[in-house]
């Protein structure tokens, strides 16, 4: 019974000190400020979405989402519906735009690909969190933006259940 008493208080005095365990990792999210139209449904279902992830999220609704855009560097043929910019006060600030899978931002954060500004999923993809419309399902690619302006795949979602 020793052994166990020892062991539970050097799991505490751990937890004092700031060991990060698979609770503090969810705890580390950044908050997401969101940009989108008042009146678009699918970004308000996505922000769900990110929420019940474990992001905190700040929603503006706005009409200067093409200022917005251009500012943060993200390409015409790169955008979608809404923008989001995960404010991390130990690193660099990231842009996401459109229908990202949280995990898939997750990943994102927590590999932090070098050169890179964010991620997008131009356009609206049928099934992508948000725009869920019954069993329908395209699959799409999740990019990456470069800062130089340039984009590739970071991540193909071929499934539903791979979003998830």
């Amino acid at each position: 019974m020793k052994h166990c008493s020892m062991i539970t208080a050097l799991l505490m005095a751990l937890a004092l000190v700031g060991v990060p365990t698979a609770h503090s990792e969810e705890a580390a999210l950044p908050q997401m400020d969101v940009y989108k139209s008042p009146s678009c449904g699918c970004c308000g279902k996505w922000v769900t979405h990110l929420e019940q992830s474990g992001f905190g999220v700040s929603v503006e609704n706005t009409q200067r989402l093409d200022r917005i855009k251009a500012d943060l560097g993200i390409a015409p043929a790169l955008q979608s519906c809404h923008t989001a910019v995960a404010s991390n006060d130990a690193g660099p600030n990231y842009v996401f735009e459109g229908h990202i899978p949280a995990k898939v931002i997750a990943r994102f954060l927590r590999e932090q690909p070098a050169g890179a500004i964010g991620l997008s999923v131009p356009g609206m993809p049928l099934g992508s969190p948000g725009m869920e419309v019954n069993d329908r399902f395209d699959p799409y690619d999740v990019l990456l933006i470069q800062a130089d302006g340039s984009s590739r795949v970071y991540t193909h979602i071929a499934t539903p259940e791979q979003q998830y």
